[in-house]
């Protein structure tokens, strides 16, 4: 944000921020929305080394995975993408390989997830009853609790991709409500609004259905 504020001053005296060897700010960033604090904090997490680098240790599946999420990014191509992986096998890895050179192009990738717990693993993590406004008691036609106006909106109108870890878990419920939401709030009828939207969890673990069951 303090690049930001500088790129303005500079640009009105016609010069740029690498005139004085300042690091660039990527094009992406809408200069209009750094006026919500939802959007501030997204844009202010702060990107590890570390993570940025996971990408070179990833196994080939997960390099399959990554490249194949991150071409989708880069290209900007509507997608959802599921990941299925037991305990273990690295989802969390991915995850944060992907949050952090994604929101290292100057985008904004929504880290979000089922259980409280498991928020904690990724850097900027959310529930998504807390991220999205889920509403606690679910039906068929229920739709998130976020007006157009909002911050919260307006951080999901930005946000490039979105990763919902333990998807799984969730209530099908919510994800059709999501579902609904993004599409009102950016006025595409595409899956989630057009987002590239990373479902995971172990699918393995998907409660059977019951006959007659409450």
């Amino acid at each position: 944000m303090v690049l930001i504020d500088i790129r303005v001053f500079l640009e009105s005296l016609s010069k740029k921020l690498n005139d004085y060897n300042l690091p660039n700010v990527s094009a992406h960033i809408d200069l209009q929305s750094t006026g919500y604090r939802e959007v501030q904090e997204e844009y202010s997490i702060n990107v590890e080394n570390e993570d940025l680098l996971a990408r070179d240790s990833l196994n080939p599946d997960q390099k399959f995975a990554y490249d194949e999420i991150m071409r989708h990014v880069d290209e900007n191509i509507t997608s959802v993408f599921f990941i299925d992986g037991s305990g273990g096998t690295g989802k969390t890895f991915l995850y944060n390989a992907l949050l952090a050179n994604i929101r290292a192009h100057g985008l904004i990738a929504l880290a979000t997830t089922t259980l409280g717990v498991v928020a904690n693993n990724m850097p900027g993590g959310r529930t998504a009853h807390s991220r999205f406004g889920i509403p606690l008691n679910l039906d068929n036609n229920s739709i998130c609790k976020n007006t157009k106006p909002s911050g919260k909106a307006q951080l999901l109108r930005e946000a490039k991709a979105i990763i919902w870890d333990e998807a799984t878990m969730a209530k099908r419920q919510a994800v059709e409500d999501l579902d609904r939401t993004m599409q009102d709030i950016t006025d595409e009828k595409l899956p989630f609004g057009g987002k590239i939207m990373v479902m995971g969890g172990d699918f393995g673990q998907v409660l059977r259905v019951m006959r007659h069951g409450t």
